[in-house]
């Protein structure tokens, strides 16, 4: 419980676990703020909705670390989602368009789905697993009917899903703000929300029959950077015991004050933000609406950015897993065969000829070229363009935290996700960013709720099967530390030969992901690292830049 001490000293940690509610009704739990009925589902499962973990950060408490919520008396209603944090918009008609509900800064809120087998008895507690969305840290909530906890929950474990700030509200640093934190820090808001929507696990979930020495936390693209984050802050340490990242990405961020690999400091860029919303002094920040803040830094083109702080994310990711400082705890990692696909803007033209294309590829990577060329053939660019962006992303993150977690002697799991169904086939979306939802959170088959323009999966045995052995393998591993479902082949960890798990019109064991991927972009990314002018994110294949030259003899990274 040392961690959690760090953790008081900002009000992000309630106390000691609290009992179950004594009631016969299992649709009432009770928090250290109050009780709580939610709702029945069939099976006897229960979910509660709209749980605030924090207070609202609003007026005086935008861009402060989350204090606990105000306690209330009787029972409060959680039968209903609470709102999503302040975020842009839907682009109607896109691919992640969602029908979110309304949007407000008192957002801090969590959901639990409890299983019909959980109880209030120490020995009878089911493992947590907590679920962080995605949405590049700009958009997302908790409320999504992609991350619906209600079939995991069929498994015997307790779900929790949560809300955390976005964008400007989330992520900004600036002197000022840094100025007046006791700490001298600022930015990363975001993160200490998902602290301590974690901390609020440790200290309540007991009440719902979840046990909070079992917690497995699990995110998507940015939720998957989000796991990352925890896995190295010291301010989450002993907050769970297993991880999972799914289509993460290790990028170089920011640092508070300290420009480097090509970026300015995080203070900086939020400085030029606030130049060029011109809104300047913290008074007048805070007393601008929060939608207006909003439109305003998306219209400039704001990008939120974890801030390396010394604090909440001491170093960056990349250093600190060399290192051996993230949790030592299981990892279950992978990414989609098609992550890019849905995703163009973060993929360069495709050239006119192969021949211009080989040009570039030789230009940019120079002696890494011909191992370039060979994993990313000027035979169909298309495909190579796609495939050199989602490696240089997505490939070489996974394999990356699987290659560190196992040099620590943690068991790492290693998967690809590369399942084709016709109506993502005929939008040319094979096993796209996020394919994997759907089947993960048992949105597959009849009744399945998924976003208003999301190619629906073909409603057969076949697919529901896919389905509900990734629930088994998933739930397997937060309950156990090693993935397995019946009847479904042995997930050997990737310390065994390099084995992955491939997930196409069913599972199938593999090994050998990609031959030669991982060690052509962990070099590429080594050498920038040494010169400390690049940074890296999604300047990979023919967005990148000149790639600097291989270490002198005797240099070290």
């Amino acid at each position: 419980m040392k961690v959690l001490a760090i953790t008081l000293a900002l009000s992000l940690v309630y106390a000691a676990a609290t009992a179950a509610t004594e009631s016969s009704d299992p649709r009432l739990a009770e928090t250290q703020a109050g009780a709580v009925r939610g709702e029945g589902l069939a099976d006897g499962r229960v979910v509660f909705r709209g749980i605030p973990f924090a207070a609202p950060p609003v007026r005086d408490l935008r861009w402060k670390p989350p204090m606990p919520p105000a306690p209330w008396r009787g029972v409060r209603d959680a039968t209903a989602f609470g709102p999503a944090c302040i975020q842009p918009r839907s682009v109607k008609g896109a691919l992640y368009a969602d029908d979110r509900p309304r949007t407000s800064e008192d957002c801090l809120s969590l959901n639990v789905w409890k299983p019909a087998s959980a109880a209030g008895a120490a020995e009878s507690r089911a493992p947590v697993m907590v679920w962080i969305h995605g949405g590049a840290l700009i958009n997302g909530d908790s409320s999504s009917p992609l991350d619906d906890g209600a079939a995991m929950a069929r498994r015997g474990v307790v779900v929790v899903s949560i809300n955390y700030r976005l964008g400007i509200f989330g992520y900004l640093a600036h002197p000022a703000l840094s100025a007046e934190s006791p700490r001298h820090v600022s930015g990363d808001y975001g993160l200490l929300d998902q602290i301590a929507a974690l901390s609020w696990v440790q200290a309540n979930i007991a009440g719902f029959g979840g046990d909070p020495g079992d917690v497995t936390i699990f995110g998507q693209s940015a939720g998957g950077l989000s796991v990352m984050e925890l896995m190295i802050s010291p301010l989450a340490r002993g907050l769970f015991h297993k991880a999972i990242v799914q289509s993460g990405y290790m990028v170089s961020n920011p640092e508070l004050r300290r420009a480097r690999f090509g970026q300015p400091s995080a203070e900086a860029l939020g400085g030029a933000l606030t130049d060029a919303i011109r809104v300047h002094d913290l008074d007048s920040l805070r007393a601008t609406p929060a939608d207006t803040l909003q439109d305003a830094a998306f219209a400039v083109g704001y990008y939120p950015q974890p801030t390396i702080d010394g604090w909440a994310l001491p170093r960056q990711v990349i250093e600190a897993f060399d290192d051996g400082q993230q949790a030592p705890v299981p990892l279950l990692v992978g990414f989609n065969a098609g992550e890019v696909r849905s995703l163009r803007m973060l993929a360069p033209r495709v050239p006119g000829s192969a021949a211009d294309y080989e040009a570039e590829v030789r230009r940019r990577y120079r002696d890494l070229a011909d191992a370039y060329l060979r994993l990313y053939p000027s035979a169909n660019l298309e495909e190579s363009v796609l495939a050199a962006t989602r490696d240089g992303l997505y490939g070489w993150t996974a394999q990356r935290l699987a290659v560190k977690q196992t040099a620590m002697g943690q068991p790492a799991f290693l998967y690809l996700f590369d399942h084709a169904y016709p109506a993502a086939v005929a939008l040319n979306l094979r096993a796209f960013h996020g394919a994997e939802l759907p089947y993960l959170f048992g949105q597959v088959g009849p009744g399945g709720k998924l976003w208003p323009n999301w190619p629906r999966p073909p409603e057969t045995a076949e697919e529901t099967a896919l389905s509900e052995t990734m629930i088994d393998y998933w739930t397997a591993f937060a309950r156990t530390g090693v993935p397995a479902a019946p009847g479904a082949p042995i997930w050997r960890p990737f310390a065994d030969g390099g084995a992955y798990m491939d997930f196409d019109e069913r599972a199938g064991p593999s090994s050998g992901l990609i031959p030669g991927m991982y060690a052509l972009h962990e070099e590429v990314i080594a050498r920038r690292r040494r010169a400390g002018t690049q940074a890296w994110f999604a300047n990979v294949g023919l967005a990148s830049p000149p790639v600097p030259p291989p270490a002198s003899v005797g240099q070290s990274r």
